[in-house]
């Protein structure tokens, strides 16, 4: 384990840091990119405060790469102005932009040993031989390869290689951390176990992290906040627990996390706004309703606040059983509601009762917690493009 003397980093003092109080590390301001006719960055804005772990998330072609490779300057701008740490760097060549990089592919030197690797940075920035040493011992130890120095990158697992290219990244003490999909090509028990590492390394030396995935379970797990983005747009930016409980358009509702779509319509407001749901009156809160009254609706509802129990008066809807998915600590139920016409949607129970509890083919009543729900208009269904 690093000392505190050789910490390469300022210790945060607490490991949630109130952010108000710090300054901005990456400032993005109107960012436009072009790929021949095509506009892959819709004039882009976007503040990163110091220390923060900021995730960009979407679906693969929205931009996210691109965006990350203009901060790192591995491409130009066609417009607007990028800011690191107060200092304009749009025309700024990578090297001198103080930014440490993890690639998806890792990218390390396989004729150079593990040290060599993680002190190419540093010999290129003509740092003294001594110092080189002590700073990759460091670093190694920090991301539990002490002595693994002598090794050649053939000689790693892949969760290893991808230490050795964290380690060379944070070496060199950069204002800002860039990662594009660092974990994806691990298997899902050592991606775990290294979005858990690197979270915990990040708060350590309280370095600012930019973050690319497509993974959803890892933006939400491990972002203080989340860039959601689609098509060259950024749908929303908001905390991962914002993100999943209070979606702000269509695309953003259906893209984070299992959800299901149901039809219903906007029939007014007593405080509460009204939603019909197949024949029934669902209430919600009214800023979570994004239409008119009057006008039909998609209904986004979370499979964890669909409550399944014996029908009688006080069931919202009626529904038959028609599958179970096994998913290990949990199970997801599927149902047939008459009532939504040919929509049909999933329960997610913890445990293994509802095998046995709601047997396929069993008739059952649905209610629903609005906590996990919010409707749109259904004019807007082109937006979850």
């Amino acid at each position: 384990m690093v000392s505190a003397e050789v910490t390469p980093f300022p210790q945060p003092a607490t490991l949630q840091p109130d952010m108000s109080n710090r300054h901005v590390a990456v400032r993005l301001d109107g960012v436009l990119k072009r790929f021949g006719d095509a506009i892959a960055l819709h004039k882009i804005s976007l503040m990163i405060e110091e220390g923060e772990f900021i995730t960009l998330l979407g679906p693969s072609g929205c931009g996210k790469t691109t965006l990350l490779n203009l901060m790192a300057g591995f491409a130009g701008a066609d417009g607007g102005e990028i800011f690191i740490d107060g200092d304009l760097v749009t025309d700024t060549p990578p090297w001198q932009r103080e930014i440490g990089i993890v690639f998806q592919n890792y990218a390390l030197f396989p004729h150079m040993t593990v040290e060599k690797n993680v002190g190419y940075g540093l010999r290129m920035r003509g740092v003294p031989k001594a110092e080189i040493a002590e700073r990759v011992e460091q670093a190694l130890a920090l991301v539990k390869l002490a002595g693994y120095g002598h090794r050649k990158p053939r000689e790693l697992s892949g969760g290893q290689q991808q230490r050795v290219a964290l380690a060379r990244a944070l070496v060199i003490r950069p204002k800002v951390l860039l990662l594009d999909e660092p974990f994806s090509a691990l298997d899902k028990n050592l991606r775990l176990s290294m979005q858990v590492e690197l979270k915990a390394i990040q708060r350590k030396l309280g370095v600012t992290t930019v973050f690319v995935t497509h993974d959803q379970g890892e933006a939400l797990s491990m972002s203080d906040r989340v860039v959601v983005m689609s098509a060259g747009h950024v749908r929303q930016i908001g905390t991962p627990d914002e993100i999943y409980r209070r979606p702000q358009d269509p695309f953003v509702a259906g893209f984070v996390g299992d959800v299901n779509i149901l039809p219903g319509r906007y029939t007014g407001r007593d405080g509460a706004a009204m939603l019909e749901l197949g024949g029934s009156v669902l209430r919600l809160p009214a800023e979570r309703v994004h239409a008119t009254i009057g006008e039909h609706l998609d209904v986004f509802v979370r499979p964890e606040n669909i409550q399944l129990a014996a029908l009688g008066p006080q069931s919202l809807l009626s529904a038959t059983v028609i599958a179970h998915v096994f998913q290990g600590d949990h199970v997801d139920v599927h149902l047939d509601v008459p009532a939504l016409g040919s929509a049909t949607l999933f329960a997610r129970q913890s445990g293994l009762h509802a095998l046995t509890r709601w047997p396929v083919g069993s008739l059952v009543g649905i209610n629903v917690d609005d906590e996990g729900v919010c409707a749109f208009s259904a004019a807007d269904r082109d937006t979850r493009a």
